[in-house]
């Protein structure tokens, strides 16, 4: 199937050009993974233009469960998915109705762009062949603004 090399290549590029060093010519040699998000932690990633959300809980046993929405869909749909943490940020993937899905988190100030609101995180989701760019907040880690009316 063609649109899994594309997902996969959507995913890996944010936390490739992450790790990238600032001072011309220094190599790195961190290689641990991003810690900035545990486990526990229940991830909200958002956008618009169009509308959506994709809410990742933990599922017990180290599975995650994240429920897909839209204004179409407000209950949204469940699937299964798979956590990976890179260098500066982390993965989530799985698969919806038959379709690659992919999220990924990197940690840097984001706004949606529609409310006054500052995301710690900002999020890449790949349904199919469809890319969306949006931000994220934790339950740990929240967006700095007003709560939703």
């Amino acid at each position: 199937m063609i649109a899994r090399p594309i997902q996969l290549a959507v995913l890996a590029l944010p936390l490739a050009l992450a790790a990238c060093s600032d001072v011309p010519g220094e190599i790195t040699r961190d290689t641990e993974p991003f810690a900035g998000i545990a486990p526990e932690e229940t991830l909200t990633a958002l956008g618009n233009e169009p509308f959506w959300n994709v809410k990742v809980e933990p599922a017990g046993e180290g599975g995650f469960i994240a429920t897909y929405s839209t204004p179409e869909n407000i209950e949204g749909r469940e699937f299964a998915v798979s956590r990976f943490a890179g260098n500066n940020g982390i993965g989530m993937s799985g698969e919806l109705d038959g379709a690659p899905a992919s999220l990924a988190l990197t940690p840097g100030e984001c706004s949606d762009t529609m409310s006054d609101r500052i995301y710690p995180y900002t999020a890449t989701f790949a349904l199919g062949d469809e890319t969306y760019f949006g931000c994220a907040y934790t339950s740990a880690q929240p967006y700095i603004g007003e709560q939703m009316p």
